[in-house]
């Protein structure tokens, strides 16, 4: 995963300036933000407030069925998401206009290694998360509530692919948080981005149902999936989640040939046991096959698990070595610069194709889609 984003960032774009405003209140700043199912301080009138999508009602309020948590809310409940509303029997999402966190970006940092190498990326998130990882490293936006950023600028679906556009950036990515939370928003953005011939990467837990991710795939280039562990156990316990729902998730976007980079974030003494690195890398290569790229990132003392160590470099070339004798093609090291599993190497003739030192390109001597040694294709888009 990628590093906090809490500074500052003022961007111009068409003439026009525009702030764009980053999270800087803690939790707990309101009394009313303690719990999952909260009154909201949103009026329905705001420009942030939309009706929500993949919802019905059902008995005395509705049941939002956007993602596996299919959270029943009576009036004025909010879903463990925290971000979208019951309001008299109508879902609502309050984050629709409202990115607390955007940036123009190396690719890389998503980190994305098989698209545009060495280009930049536009990078958005509003607040809120369906899960609850103890070890989230970008908590201070997933575990916030809407109410906790006042004042912030309406930023449109237009003016983002507007920017996009106007600074030459060739792609948007929806990041940092967890686009699910702010599903209508990236979904509009992302269509109009891609009408207008920009590239679009989803960086995502994939806790996701499955008709929703079916709707707006088809406007992706690349779909970035956060598998956190290969443990229901884990997942229950550390998530907040459901591992099968994951595992479907990655399985639909397989069938839809979406091209999938895969992320595990190794937390020592939690999901770091070679038992569940060997089982994670087999599925990959069972379900999802040989040639997509599997990161194993480090993990950063943050958030509830500030009290453990970062993951030993050694742990993490242990899980690339056991991927790679697994059978996976592009397995990567994230979080350690200038380590060699940063690098892109032909699988036939181990030529490095791509050397990187940290978001750095410093080589790439890929001729069109090819190695240049062997001509073998390299999967991506380059």
């Amino acid at each position: 995963m990628q590093g906090k984003n809490n500074n500052l960032n003022f961007i111009e774009k068409s003439g026009v300036a525009v702030s764009f405003i980053v999270l800087a209140v803690l939790l707990g700043t309101f009394a009313i933000a303690k719990t999952p199912y909260a009154l909201s301080l949103v009026k329905e009138n705001d420009a942030y407030v939309k009706e929500a999508s993949y919802w019905h009602k059902e008995d005395l309020g509705v049941k939002c069925e956007l993602c596996p948590n299919n959270c029943y809310l009576a009036e004025g409940q909010r879903g463990l998401c925290k971000v979208r509303i019951n309001k008299s029997n109508t879902l609502y999402t309050e984050v629709y206009n409202q990115p607390v966190s955007t940036h123009i970006d190396p690719i890389e940092k998503k980190p994305v290694f098989h698209m545009l190498p060495g280009s930049v990326i536009l990078s958005l998130s509003t607040v809120g998360c369906p899960l609850k990882c103890s070890f989230c490293q970008n908590w201070s936006l997933s575990q916030a509530y809407p109410e906790e950023v006042k004042d912030n600028e309406i930023i449109t679906p237009e003016d983002i692919v507007k920017l996009a556009l106007a600074r030459k950036i060739p792609s948007v990515a929806y990041t940092y948080g967890e686009p699910v939370a702010y599903y209508e928003y990236m979904r509009d953005t992302a269509k109009l981005a891609h009408e207008k011939g920009l590239r679009n990467v989803m960086v995502t837990s994939g806790f996701i149902n499955e008709k929703p991710l079916l709707e707006i795939v088809k406007y992706f280039d690349v779909i970035k999936v956060d598998l956190k562990g290969m443990s229901e156990q884990f997942y229950k316990n550390e998530v907040g989640g459901y591992l099968q729902s994951v595992l479907n998730t990655l399985k639909t976007l397989k069938k839809a040939n979406v091209l999938v980079e895969v992320v595990n974030l190794v937390v020592p003494n939690r999901n770091d046991g070679e038992e569940d690195l060997n089982k994670l890398s087999k599925w990959i290569y069972e379900n999802l096959g040989p040639d997509t790229p599997l990161f194993f990132t480090r993990f950063h003392p943050d958030y509830k698990l500030s009290n453990l160590p970062p993951t030993p470099v050694k742990t993490l070339e242990r899980a690339r070595e056991i991927a790679l004798e697994n059978g996976l093609n592009f397995v990567y090291i994230g979080n350690v610069p200038g380590n060699e599993g940063e690098n892109t190497y032909c699988p036939d003739c181990k030529t490095m194709l791509i050397e990187r030192e940290g978001y750095l390109i410093k080589r790439n001597i890929l001729i069109n889609c090819h190695c240049p040694v062997c001509n073998r294709n390299i999967p991506g888009i380059w």
